[in-house]
């Protein structure tokens, strides 16, 4: 299918578009989704179609509420009446939708790597310039991502840099010597700020691992367990408490490959995190984002896991490469979030045979909430490390400004 639609994307781009100048108008992912007249507008002009969710949580009323159903299915029979959508990119859009692809280093690493394709197969038409045409195409392919599902904070920033290196190529630059640099300057983003910043992580947050610890993590951080893994092969004695929670329960995923590496493992669900915690002598959290007021933004739970272990009087380290920091200031998890599929959570997994809210859902009285993020604030944590350092959370502004510095997201 996938060969099919390159070849489609091919001819269209030689033979045009009737609409290809027509600006698609969709839902920005900031949008107040409680403005009846603006998501009407953008419903009208989305890609997939998109019904209102029944019982929608009073609180959560301006985020995009959506059932998603046959949308893979209206993607595939729309791909002739879309705006040109490169096959790398409409690949990753699907992956997105049926959360194939997921955590926030996976999800960018995916999205610039089929950004990467599009470019390569990129020509400028003719009386058009490359750098405002190729960035009007990156943002009609950030379009149909968002539709799919909306962009990490991450995701943001990597876009930023992207379309900051597009504005900057030179002029005396050939086609083909732009192309070959922007491709290259996507390569040195996820080496550098991604796969070697993770590599600086592991060498400074091993440091704070002695023997005989008790380490606690909630979920699957990928940076955590790359930490935990060097820990054990530099032959640390400590053992690990992996703490998980429904729909996805991620941690078993986790559990599994620290177990199967011979590290001796504790698993337990949040719900039971008071009773563990006067065991853990650290906490170490991933994060999606951390946000200028030192606010930590990551998986739903994780502000449960450092209030307790804060209480606990038990050290919470976060590891978060710096290309996820933001400017952004927020203090709670109600104006900015995602909401996730709400059925799965009244679903007990591996037992669909079983649903005791079954004939339920339909009731107006019922609303299921299905958050994927939450807020920690910064008094929760007692460090983050990160490919700058260990600094407390007061100093994330100073790196924000650092990069600032680089012009990687401006």
């Amino acid at each position: 299918m996938i060969v099919l639609h390159l070849q489609l994307w091919r001819r269209r781009q030689v033979i045009g578009h009737p609409e290809k100048d027509r600006k698609k108008e969709v839902p920005h992912p900031r949008m107040q989704f409680d403005d009846k007249s603006r998501v009407e507008k953008a419903k009208r002009r989305a890609v997939v179609k998109q019904t209102e969710a029944r019982n929608r949580v009073e609180l959560f009323r301006h985020l995009p509420q959506y059932e998603r159903g046959t949308q893979r299915t209206e993607l595939q029979s729309k791909f002739f009446e879309l705006d040109p959508v490169h096959p790398a990119v409409y690949k990753v859009g699907l992956q997105y939708l049926y959360g194939d692809i997921c955590g926030s280093n996976a999800r960018c690493i995916a999205m610039l790597q089929a950004f990467q394709e599009a470019i390569k197969d990129y020509s400028t038409p003719s009386e058009k310039t490359l750098a405002r045409d190729l960035t009007a195409k990156i943002g009609s392919y950030l379009s149909f991502l968002i539709e799919c599902r909306p962009l990490s904070i991450s995701m943001g920033n990597a876009i930023r840099f992207l379309k900051n290196r597009i504005a900057k190529l030179p002029l005396t630059l050939s086609e083909l010597e732009a192309k070959a640099t922007l491709r290259s300057d996507i390569d040195r983003f996820i080496n550098e700020k991604i796969i070697l910043a993770d590599k600086v992580i592991v060498k400074h947050a091993v440091t704070k691992i002695s023997d005989g610890d008790v380490l606690l993590t909630y979920g699957s951080p990928s940076a955590v367990e790359m930490v935990l893994l060097h820990a054990h092969e530099l032959g640390k004695q400590f053992r690990v408490v992996v703490v998980d929670s429904r729909p996805k329960l991620e941690g078993q995923l986790l559990l599994h490959r620290l177990v199967g590496k011979g590290i001796n493992c504790t698993y337990t669900h949040v719900n039971a995190i008071s009773y563990i915690m006067h065991e853990v002598t650290r906490v170490f959290l991933g994060a999606s984002s951390v946000l200028s007021n030192g606010t930590v933004y990551s998986k739903v739970g994780t502000a449960c896991v450092a209030m307790v272990a804060h209480a606990f009087r038990v050290p919470v380290l976060v590891c978060c490469e710096a290309y996820k920091f933001h400017e952004r200031v927020q203090l709670d998890s109600l104006c900015s979030n995602e909401l996730g599929d709400p059925d799965v959570i009244s679903k007990i997994h591996g037992r669909e045979d079983i649903n005791f809210l079954d004939g339920s859902t339909n009731s107006e009285n019922l609303q299921l909430l299905n958050l994927i993020y939450d807020a920690t604030p910064s008094d929760y944590i007692s460090m983050i490390i990160t490919d700058y350092g260990m600094v407390p959370p007061t100093s994330v502004p100073v790196i924000v400004r650092d990069y600032r510095r680089e012009h990687l997201w401006i």
